[in-house]
């Protein structure tokens, strides 16, 4: 009997400790009380208390001292023991029925609050987005929702990692960004008078428009997916881990490895939260953005998507949520080749990749097939781009400011202009200088070798040489498979080597040259940005150096004819870089964010920046000649028109360059649907010009050294 009861109090006492403990305290009160007013009763003289007087006299003295006189009015003086115990009794009993009880409720309140601050509460609301564990992208991610103005988003953050981390660096991110744009609205009112600058700043300040919960516990926990209200989330982004995070070289290295294996954690968090939100009671039409770096895990998600498609269509309906696989490498190994080959569009991606200015758009086709003539009739606020069939919707895509002015129509004057296009447009011979690598080298390869394919057709139009330490090179075989590609093994402390192969390069050729400076993103965290900041240190100097000697009577020099584009992969060594005068600076992470920012809100636009990223997969000696896949080009005015256009307003421009470019009599072989974008004019205040707003308000005066911003097929 004795075995089983210790058997039993000590099961239950693991398992309700609180309970038990709560009885343990009622109970020694009650005996405490009850044998202490007997005593008093005892004590007492007269004697004339009951035993459910004296337990209240007891009592209520406990909690008020100054009710003794329940017991003693006068307090003789050969009554002393009666004063003693009651002494003894208000003291015992003030520390085992006030402080304890007082304690136990306190710590019930205490861990209320820490469970509350810990995110352990379920939390209810819906159309937020969701973010499920946490990496140098994410913050990126949750700023550029602050361009949804005047939208109030809500995110909710679950990771592993710490949560006041992950809060302080939301903040620091959130609150370097309001500055700044505060600030930048400040110095265009620089002209207006006090009132009026108080005034406009009083409406138009840029404000913190998010509602942010971060959650530090369990991505895979089922509890806690359905305590952030998982089901009624409008879009859910499951980002990868970050091997930069290590903290030491043999863990890096260890994480390193397993990455290029594959991601199984990944896996398991999207199984985790397709399944939830494949619910009947989950919302429709949820987005579910996932992170790839690697084939494997990239198969593995599109086998999950097919088996949900599959069963969705096995009970006769669509499937609920729209997984969209983003392969980061791959992504940036696009972006950062189209960058070497065009600067350009660092500064064009920056802003069309984002909520802020001008951007991408998509809506459902509906009506009747609009030609995009009849869309011009009356449409002068958005540029039409194309459009896509995606899950069986036909999908339209366009430019503007605002989602709403795709469908803002008005009457205005666009009287024709006359323009002649040139149909033989080419690009001239590419150079390209990589110094460094990063974790995304074949995928930039790649990117050069589908760009050769699409433009230069066997001939010799590209010329790559990568300057790289010597283990970094015979890690990286995949450059013996391009034609195009030549190596030169230097290591980053040997300035000489470095600076006279850079010379050699830039001699040797007559047209101009870009260098791509990369940022090792397998790296400590103390050596992040180190060898990009080092290299462009170099290249500074050469630069420098030929100003210098042109100056003072040497052969002629255009720092201009040197594009310099310099990735980074730490924020806060953008003004560093900046500081050497550089305009194209590559924060790549924040590249991804952006783009996952626009897809979780709509997930029709993965299909878009799939095509625009990718040229035209065609072999040199393919029979057919047509290109099917749109890109968005820079091209240089003075080639780009037989005879640069006069002054006229963009809406002039950008329908006069669409009619000739679907001309057959012009482009004979095949036509070319080009739509003008805006375009780039070096050595402005701001180079960069895109067309939105009104079009018949835009006055367009090109110059011969403009470039223009197209979106085509070739």
């Amino acid at each position: 009997m004795i075995r089983k009861f210790k058997e039993w109090y000590s099961v239950n006492i693991t398992n309700h400790t609180k309970g038990f403990l709560l009885f343990g305290i009622f109970l020694l009160n009650v005996v405490f009380i009850f044998l202490a007013s007997l005593l008093l009763t005892h004590l007492r003289q007269p004697r004339d208390l009951g035993v459910l007087e004296g337990l209240y006299g007891t009592f209520t003295m406990i909690l008020d001292a100054g009710c003794i006189e329940f017991f003693v009015n006068e307090l003789p003086r050969n009554n002393w023991p009666l004063a003693f115990a009651c002494i003894v009794v208000i003291l015992i009993g003030t520390l085992i029925f006030t402080g304890a009880l007082i304690g136990f409720i306190t710590n019930i309140i205490s861990g209320i609050f820490d469970n509350v601050d810990a995110g352990k509460r379920k939390l209810h609301t819906s159309d937020h987005t969701v973010i499920l564990n946490w990496n140098t992208r994410a913050s990126e991610i949750i700023n550029d929702l602050l361009y949804k103005q005047p939208e109030r988003e809500t995110v909710v953050v679950l990771s592993s990692n710490n949560k006041d981390a992950i809060e302080k660096e939301i903040y620091e991110r959130i609150t370097d960004t309001i500055r700044r744009e505060n600030r930048d609205t400040l110095r265009k009112l620089a002209g207006r008078n006090r009132f009026y600058r108080f005034f406009y700043m009083a409406s138009h300040r840029f404000r913190n428009n998010l509602t942010v919960v971060v959650r530090e516990g369990d991505v895979f926990s089922t509890k806690q997916l359905e305590d952030i209200s998982l089901r009624h989330a409008k879009s859910v982004v499951i980002l990868g881990s970050d091997v930069i995070n290590s903290v030491c070289k043999f863990e890096t290295r260890d994480r390193l490895e397993a990455q290029k294996k594959g991601n199984a954690l990944t896996i398991k968090t999207l199984m985790q939260v397709a399944d939830i939100t494949a619910a009947a009671d989950s919302n429709d039409d949820q987005t579910i953005v996932v992170e790839i770096t690697d084939d494997w895990t990239g198969n593995l998600v599109q086998r999950i998507i097919r088996a949900k498609e599959d069963h969705a269509e096995g009970q006769g309906r669509e499937a609920k949520n729209n997984i969209v696989p983003v392969d980061v490498n791959k992504t940036l190994g696009q972006i950062l080749s189209q960058f070497s080959l065009m600067p350009e569009l660092n500064s064009v991606y920056s802003e069309l990749f984002s909520n802020k200015g001008a951007a991408f758009y998509c809506a459902p086709a509906t009506g009747s097939e609009e030609t995009i003539p009849d869309y011009f009739g009356n449409h002068f606020h958005a540029i039409p781009l194309c459009r896509m069939t995606v899950k069986d919707k036909l999908t339209r895509y366009f430019v503007a400011g605002l989602s709403s002015d795709g469908t803002r129509t008005s009457a205005r004057d666009c009287p024709p202009i006359h323009i002649e296009m040139n149909p033989d447009y080419t690009n001239g011979v590419k150079n390209v200088i990589i110094l460094g690598h990063n974790s995304k080298m074949r995928e930039l390869m790649e990117g050069f070798e589908s760009f050769k394919r699409e433009w230069s057709e066997g001939s010799n139009l590209l010329r790559i040489t990568v300057i790289d330490d010597e283990a970094s090179l015979e890690k990286a075989d995949h450059y013996k498979a391009h034609s195009f590609v030549t190596t030169f093994a230097s290591d980053i402390y040997d300035k000489d080597r470095i600076s006279d192969k850079i010379r050699e390069i830039v001699a040797g050729n007559t047209t101009d040259t870009s260098v791509l400076i990369l940022s090792d993103d397998n790296v400590l965290p103390e050596d992040v940005d180190a060898n990009a900041l080092t290299n462009l240190v170099y290249l500074q100097d050469i630069i420098r150096e030929k100003c210098d000697a042109a100056k003072n009577g040497g052969p002629a020099f255009d720092p201009e004819s040197i594009d310099v584009i310099v990735e980074i992969i730490d924020p806060k060594h953008f003004d560093v870089v900046r500081s050497y005068s550089q305009n194209n600076v590559v924060i790549s992470n924040r590249y991804i964010s952006k783009m996952i920012t626009q897809i979780s809100d709509s997930f029709e636009l993965y299909t878009f920046y799939q095509d625009i990223l990718s040229y035209d997969d065609r072999q040199s000696n393919a029979d057919s000649t047509n290109y099917e896949s749109y890109e968005i080009y820079v091209k240089e005015v003075r080639q780009f028109f037989r005879t640069i256009p006069g002054k006229c307003t963009a809406a002039q421009l950008i329908r006069a360059v669409y009619e000739q470019s679907v001309d057959p009599e012009i482009f004979r072989s095949q036509l070319n649907p080009t739509m003008l974008l805006g375009y780039v004019r070096p050595h402005d205040k701001v180079p960069m010009h895109l067309f939105v707003g009104d079009q018949t308000e835009i006055e367009v005066e090109l110059q011969p050294s403009d470039k223009l911003i197209v979106y085509s097929l070739h």
